[in-house]
């Protein structure tokens, strides 16, 4: 039977709260403070931009409804992946060259501040170099191909092809026709890395208060942010919820639909075995619409997620959805026992890429990350605190590029969603 989150109340009945390094409970926000700036959601982003204001001597306060990493932060395969929901090429057919090259330039960074962060601060979040990308079909690995070439041109060196004879050096299976690695991304405890983060900051003069939801943002030129027990005057806010929001800023959420991705983590198995089944360690995704991910975690688990959830909605039996997937990828797994299963919404835009932006001149937001939201959390969260700083021209590149509703509003957007994700699945599964 899966654990429940008795061990760390307040967080999903997940293997990273489980095994969190630092359990304590912040306080609530209560009664009135005043701060130079003050963050909206104690995530990857919130605690990105936190980091960055602090290291640079702003009075700094971060509310968060929950508890540090929640959301998606604490919750994800852990993976890290660089690059954006949508590949350069992509980018600039939509956007033009300029912007692709600008967002080109930015792709490998939030990896790069996760490695510094870890290394600066001592955060012990089970760091491992190296990424697999498994193709099912030679349609995906010409795909992959493709995207190999244009990451080159924005600089990135550490990719290979991988050939069907090949993939036994990253992962025991029978189902891929071939792959790409990528030699800097690699897999993280993720709660461990934001609470690692959140105590750096801290440890700066940062303050971060739990169990403290939003009420209200109050607009002006010293904008007050409120919850149920007490309030925050700052100079800057910075709006980092991202799937957990709620109805509160609609102008955000509007823009944005929350979507549900999957994981367990079996027992710890023999070394021996989970040496056999991934030999170099790295992490795996696929390259279907609807992507299966796994790893290896510190203790000899493999931690495996997939499926997807539009609009939030988590499916009845966790397991029920994930292990067949798994024991297509590892039938020699059919008898092990699944000890932590548990799910998480990230925000999901239209465009698939990050929405940046202003509510006032003081007032900043972003989210949406859209499934890719370990490393581009980190660099936009950089972002957020540099364009505080006033050198807002990597903001000024992100928030140029358009957001739009989804179509059918809140009543229509899941199930047209929906029809185009079981559209792309079906490509998939024929091959096409």
């Amino acid at each position: 039977m899966p654990h429940t989150s008795a061990t760390n109340p307040g967080h999903a009945p997940s293997y990273y709260a489980f095994s969190a390094n630092d359990k304590r409970v912040r306080d609530p926000l209560v009664g009135d403070h005043e701060a130079d700036v003050c963050v909206i959601g104690a995530g990857f982003t919130g605690i990105s931009a936190a980091l960055q204001l602090s290291e640079n001597g702003y009075k700094v306060i971060v509310v968060e409804g929950e508890r540090i990493g929640y959301g998606a932060s604490g919750r994800n395969g852990g993976q890290i992946v660089n690059g954006y929901s949508r590949d350069l090429e992509v980018i600039a057919r939509r956007y033009g060259p300029d912007r692709a090259a600008a967002l080109g330039k930015m792709s490998l960074e939030g990896a790069a501040i996760i490695r510094e962060r870890v290394a600066k601060y001592g955060i012990e979040c089970d760091l491992v170099d190296g990424g697999f990308f498994a193709a099912f079909t030679d349609k995906q690995i010409r795909e992959m191909a493709e995207v190999k070439a244009n990451w080159e041109k924005h600089g990135h060196s550490g990719l290979d092809m991988v050939s069907k004879g090949e993939v036994g050096r990253y992962v025991k299976t029978d189902r891929y026709a071939g792959g790409m690695i990528d030699r800097l991304g690699g897999h993280i405890h993720p709660l461990n890395l934001v609470l690692g983060e959140a105590a750096a900051a801290e440890s700066l003069g940062a303050r971060i208060f739990e169990t403290s939801r939003v009420t209200d943002v109050e607009m002006g030129a010293a904008p007050v942010v409120r919850t149920a027990t007490g309030s925050v005057k700052a100079k800057y806010v910075l709006v980092c919820g991202n799937a957990y929001m709620g109805a509160m800023l609609p102008q955000i959420t509007d823009k944005m639909m929350p979507v549900s991705s999957q994981v367990m983590a079996t027992e710890p198995l023999d070394a021996g075995l989970i040496e056999s089944l991934l030999p170099a360690n790295y992490c795996v995704e696929d390259a279907n619409y609807v992507l299966d991910y796994y790893r290896r975690t510190a203790d000899n688990r493999l931690l495996y997620g997939g499926g997807i959830g539009y609009g939030g909605q988590d499916p009845a039996n966790l397991t029920g959805v994930i292990r067949p997937n798994m024991l297509k990828t590892f039938p020699q797994l059919a008898d092990t026992k699944i000890d932590f299963a548990w799910s998480g919404n990230f925000a999901l835009t239209l465009t698939r890429i990050p929405h940046m932006g202003k509510l006032a001149d003081n007032v900043f937001f972003s989210h949406g990350d859209s499934g890719h939201g370990v490393t581009t959390t980190h660099l936009l969260g950089k972002i957020l605190g540099e364009a505080v700083a006033g050198h807002a021209g990597r903001f000024d590149v992100w928030s140029s590029l358009q957001a739009y509703p989804f179509p059918g509003g809140k009543t229509f957007r899941v199930p047209l969603t929906m029809l185009g994700a079981w559209w792309y699945g079906l490509r998939d599964k024929l091959g096409v």
